[in-house]
């Protein structure tokens, strides 16, 4: 397969789920900042699920300019990365919904975490299926810098589950945090 059909496909896929995302924000109770003050959790929750998605498609897209050539698996973890991807209008809904859950905060944490062990399985499919050093040095630079951002992930889930549930999405916005700061160092774009 092309690596510009997966590409395109996978935009597709991520830029609906994103779109879901904004349907399933609540409407306010009445036009009025009171109102609207109400359903700020559910406008945070909003924010990290999409600033995350799109942290993971900027990954994904610079990704794609690196590698010459994919293979079936690549084609198959991607899937896999769009499957795990798709939960995260339902988990958002959810943490939106049962904010203080240790059960609904760990789910998400969950779904993060999954979705971005995706990402580093085809990161390192790619490296494989290009075999260009240069490509297969880039992989193995992101995949340092993801190795970083799911610890985050976990100890954020982990602590969130045992201790204070809302540390789940504390973790998910410092893991996010971390990979836009490495992005803007420059250290995972392509010159």
């Amino acid at each position: 397969m092309n690596k510009d059909r997966l590409g395109a496909f996978m935009d597709a896929v991520i830029a609906i789920v994103m779109t879901i995302l904004v349907l399933e924000l609540e409407k306010p109770s009445a036009p009025t900042l009171k109102a609207f003050w109400g359903l700020r959790i559910n406008f945070a929750a909003y924010a990290l699920s999409f600033l995350w998605l799109a942290a993971m498609w900027t990954s994904l897209h610079n990704a794609w300019h690196v590698v010459g050539k994919i293979s079936p698996r690549t084609v198959w973890l991607s899937m896999g990365l769009l499957f795990f991807s798709s939960l995260f209008p339902y988990a958002t809904s959810l943490v939106s919904t049962y904010f203080m859950s240790k059960v609904v905060q760990g789910f998400y944490g969950i779904v993060v975490i999954a979705t971005t062990v995706m990402m580093m399985l085809i990161y390192r499919s790619l490296a494989k299926d290009d075999g260009r050093s240069e490509t297969a040095e880039y992989m193995k630079t992101v995949n340092g810098f993801l190795l970083i951002d799911v610890g985050i992930k976990i100890a954020g889930t982990v602590v969130g589950v045992l201790v204070y549930p809302p540390l789940v999405s504390v973790g998910v916005l410092a893991a996010a945090a971390f990979i836009m700061i490495v992005r803007k160092s420059h250290l995972l774009e392509r010159k």
